[in-house]
Formats: C-alpha cells, sequence, structure tokens
C-alpha cells in the first residue's frame, strides 16, 4: 500500500529472479517545484542552516509495497540529471534504465557504487567505484529536485526478498545536501571524509493525509562527516515513553548503552535483530536479552535489512547506517531524523509488522 503526504501537486506513480547477494555485516510527471523561503542561523561558531521547503514525502516498505515499480517510476522522471550513490546497482531493470538515461544525452548520469560491487555495474564511462571501507549509501538525485534514500539496495533481494524502506522526498533543498555528498565522491574522489552537511534541517511545508497544512523537520546527516552516532544518541536522550528498533546489524557501544538507560528509566523498549547477525559475538542483541529487554531475532528467512529507530512516536531515524562502529566512523554513509507522527506511525506499524512476523 502507498504512503504519502503531498502539498499543491500529487506525485502520480503509474504502476504501469536470481539471487544476488545484499549488504553483509563486514557491514514523467512534470517537474516538482519547491520554494527556498528562511535564512541562515548562526550557532556555536559553526554555520548551520533551517530551510523551509515546500515538497512531499513519500514512506514505501519493500517488499510489501512495489519498490520495484516505484524505484523505476521515480528514476524514470529523470529529464536533467540523474546521480546515484548506490552500494550495489544489480537489479536487472534499474542497471536497464540507468544506461538508458545515460545514453539519453540530454540527462547527465553519475554513479557510485562500492568497489566490491563494480563488476555487476561496470560502466566505466559514469561509475565512479569507491576504493576504501564501504560506500554503503543508498540514494539518488533527480533533477536536483527529488531524493530517493533508506535501507534498500537496488537489487533482487533488496527489493523482492528483505524488509526494507524506501523514503522519496520532494525538496531542492534536501537535494542540494546529497548533491554536496555525491560530487565530494563521484568528482573529488573524497570518501569517508569531506566537509560537513550544509543544510542540518530541512523545515518541509506539506499537507498531510488529512489534508492539514503542517512542517515536518527532517534533519540529515552523513556519516562519517557529520558524527552521525552522535545526532542518533541525542535523539535516543530525548525519549521521553518508548523507543523501538529495527536493526540489521547493531553492535555500537555507545548507542546501546543509552538505550539500556532509558530501559533503567523505565521506558518502553522493544526490537527486532536480523536473525543471522544476532548471532555475532558483538551483537548487542545478547546484551539486551540478558537484561530482559524485549528483544527478538527476525523472521524473515533473507534479511530484515531496516536499520531504524521509533522515538516517542514522533520521530523516526532511519537511512543507510547500521548502528555500528564501521556505520558511524569506517563508512560513507547517510541518516534522516525525520520529526512527524504520521511518518513515525507508519513505521510503527512496519515495525509491528516486522515483529508479528518475528513471533510465528
Amino acid at each position: 500500500m502507498k504512503k504519502y503526504f503531498a502539498v499543491g501537486i500529487v506525485l502520480l506513480l503509474s504502476f504501469a529472479g536470481y539471487y544476488l547477494s545484499d549488504d553483509f555485516s563486514f557491514d514523467q510527471i512534470q517537474d516538482l517545484t519547491g520554494a527556498l523561503t528562511n535564512s541562515n542561523e548562526e550557532v556555536q561558531g559553526t554555520t548551520t542552516y533551517s530551510i523551509q521547503s515546500e515538497g512531499d514525502i513519500e514512506v514505501f516498505f519493500c517488499p510489501d509495497d512495489d519498490c520495484e515499480t516505484i524505484m523505476l517510476e521515480t528514476i524514470g522522471l529523470a529529464q536533467e540529471s540523474l546521480h546515484c550513490a548506490f552500494y550495489e546497482l544489480s537489479y536487472p531493470l534499474i542497471q536497464d534504465l540507468v544506461l538508458e538515461k545515460y545514453e539519453h544525452q540530454d540527462v547527465e548520469t553519475q554513479i557510485v557504487v562500492d568497489d566490491h560491487y563494480l563488476e555487476r555495474f561496470p560502466y566505466e564511462e559514469f561509475v565512479t567505484p569507491d576504493r576504501s571501507g564501504q560506500m554503503h549509501n543508498k540514494f539518488c538525485i533527480i533533477d536536483s529536485q527529488i531524493v530517493t534514500t533508506g535501507s534498500m539496495n537496488p537489487t533482487v533481494n533488496g527489493i523482492t526478498k528483505n524488509n526494507n524502506n524506501l523514503i522519496i522526498i520532494n525538496s531542492p533543498e534536501l537535494a542540494a545536501n546529497y548533491e554536496n555528498e555525491f560530487q565530494e565522491m563521484y568528482t573529488d574522489l573524497i570518501f569517508k571524509k569531506g566537509d560537513p552537511v550544509p543544510t542540518t534541517n530541512i523545515l518541509l511545508q506539506t499537507t498531510n493525509n488529512e489534508g492539514i497544512e503542517t512542517e515536518i523537520e527532517i534533519e540529515n546527516y552523513f556519516c562519517p562527516d557529520d558524527d552521525c552516532a552522535d545526532h542518533i544518541i541525542e535523539e535516543l536522550q530525548s525519549a521521553k515513553k518508548s523507543i523501538y528498533f529495527m536493526t540489521f546489524s547493531f553492535t555500537h557501544d555507545s548507542i546501546g548503552n543509552n538505550i539500556l538507560l532509558k530501559y533503567e528509566d523505565g521506558l518502553d523498549i522493544q526490537g527486532v535483530f536480523e536473525a543471522r547477525q544476532a548471532g555475532s559475538e558483538y551483537s548487542k542483541y545478547h546484551l539486551f536479552e540478558y537484561q530482559e529487554l524485549d528483544v527478538i531475532k527476525d523472521g524473515n528467512p533473507n534479511n530484515m535489512h531496516h536499520k531504524t529507530f521509533i522515538i516517542d512516536g514522533e520521530t523516526v531515524i532511519t537511512g543507510s547506517m547500521n548502528p555500528s562502529n564501521n556505520g558511524d566512523k569506517r563508512n560513507d554513509e547517510n541518516i534522516l531524523i525525520i520529526h512527524d507522527p504520521q511518518i513515525a506511525e507508519l513505521f510503527t506499524k512496519e515495525f509491528e509488522k516486522v515483529k508479528l512476523e518475528a513471533l510465528s
């Protein structure tokens, strides 16, 4: 089922195997327009930005939603530029569409992939591989306007078998953040480091499912440039009632310890771990289980691939980063912190579904 928020425009998605690997722990439609209406703030000697942007945000969950068609239709929107950073790009129809966009010379097509998977998309004319650690992102920027991100790799497993989230946001201001990060990798060949994100907070002016105009605050960070774990911990520390999480690989000590502290404070803590990753000696599953937190291993015979925290039913943290030291310090990653109860409700429903599957 499609879930969406829109303002003034509707994104019409006209929904017209073989086994490949996914992450491992060695870890036409018209232009959609937005408006810049706010200014900068000075904070602690550094310049951060709080920018208002008209647009929309859509949330999908694979494999229940048709993530193949959604991704194909969204990439198909590109009329000027298509810039994507994918850990792995091996889904045949998406590969074909990217090549078609590249061959259409009016569409500037640029791709970054992790070097482990370059042989699955070996087009050196417009592909830049990462040469150190992991380039673990899963995002695209379309026409400097639309961003796709989340936990989903464009692979057969990522789209059709694993539990994943795919987020599509129409915001030129957010797209500018991702474009800066992308060009550091593609053009400047800067991996695992770079300039901090220029726009930390996007205030998305949108209309919710009840037709009420609302503002969604979206924080955006890139790892390791922006110390992603610190921002995750800050949000966890702000929790007053509950923390729910779905994690593929969870080994980060400080994030784990902060969840334990919140449990000791009496908060409702529930978590689903990907079953195979939970078997690692470094997984926080063992510690949480020993401390009698409500945690469980997932029931997907493939992978439960989310990297998501839901805080107080109001805030969602998600993206490509697993809560691990590699995710925070060694890989190229991105996260979104979305402050909105309705988005949180969608993720909570996904959490409940994943947990029910684990208990079945």
